[in-house]
């Protein structure tokens, strides 16, 4: 089935020295840029494939070697990310963004990659659709049974950047071929595959059934974030302090400048 586009989709896959959004870094991504029916990349691919390995400026544990099979010896001549951030920004500029377990851990990382390297890109007004999501929701299991159960093949370069990238690409394809009630729109996909309403990145802070933004851990988790910063706003001067993503910090800033604002316009009213 062909998915129906508006703008380009960005399938993309990261390899890691970790799992800490925050100090651990990309030593690999992969991306598949599939374009909307009649329109193809520069180089007339439709879907156009590009990975890239970067020098992640710390070694990378064995632990993590042992996973995608990258090692320090790997990547030593490798640009470091702030010398691709720019290009990079600039293929996944006016484009959707899909992963397999994206919304949770590769657009945050990447979002805390593009912060350190001083490029200020914007992801609100992109849709994000997780495959792994719609996967969970209609056949729970990982990447590699998702691959054998929607396509029927084996995936023999599981943990390699391209070839799970291929392979989550593939793998929404068979989804919307298998379901006839799942929709072929991103928009709607991207709707569909949400665990929940994230309002940062990250998923520390998450709007509620109600539509209330609240806080999704610690010891204020699912109160609202206005109340606590309003009852409590020291909070938000620990979290600035702490090892949070730059995103999630960002999000609190906005929110507690957004009520300070309207505190003092409804002063001026009232005087």
């Amino acid at each position: 089935m062909q998915l129906q586009l508006k703008r380009p989709l960005v399938f993309f896959d990261l390899e890691t020295t970790g799992l800490n959004i925050t100090q651990d870094h990309i030593v690999e991504i992969s991306i598949v840029k599939v374009y909307p029916q009649g329109q193809t990349s520069p180089s007339g691919q439709n879907p156009e494939v590009k990975t890239r390995r970067i020098n992640p400026g710390i070694p990378i544990p064995e632990q993590a070697s042992n996973v995608h099979h990258i090692t320090d010896e790997d990547v030593k001549d490798c640009p470091k990310f702030k010398q691709i951030a720019k290009s990079l920004a600039a293929l996944f500029e006016g484009c959707d963004i899909a992963g397999f377990n994206s919304n949770r851990f590769d657009i945050p990382m990447l979002a805390q990659e593009f912060h350190n390297a001083g490029v200020d890109f914007n992801f609100e007004d992109k849709r994000f659709i997780d495959v792994q999501t719609i996967f969970h929701k209609k056949e729970p299991r990982n990447l590699v049974a998702a691959y054998k159960f929607y396509c029927n093949k084996e995936l023999e370069d599981a943990h390699s950047a391209q070839g799970d990238t291929m392979a989550t690409y593939e793998v929404l394809m068979s989804q919307l071929d298998r379901y006839e009630d799942l929709p072929n729109d991103v928009e709607k996909l991207a709707e569909y595959s949400s665990m929940n309403r994230n309002v940062d990145l990250a998923g520390r802070i998450i709007r509620n059934e109600e539509g209330v933004v609240v806080f999704n851990f610690g010891q204020h988790k699912g109160q609202p974030v206005e109340k606590v910063l309003s009852d409590t706003p020291q909070y938000l001067d620990w979290i600035m302090g702490r090892d949070f993503p730059e995103n999630t910090k960002q999000v609190l800033q906005k929110i507690f400048t957004q009520m300070k604002s309207r505190e003092s316009n409804s002063n001026i009213k009232f005087k």
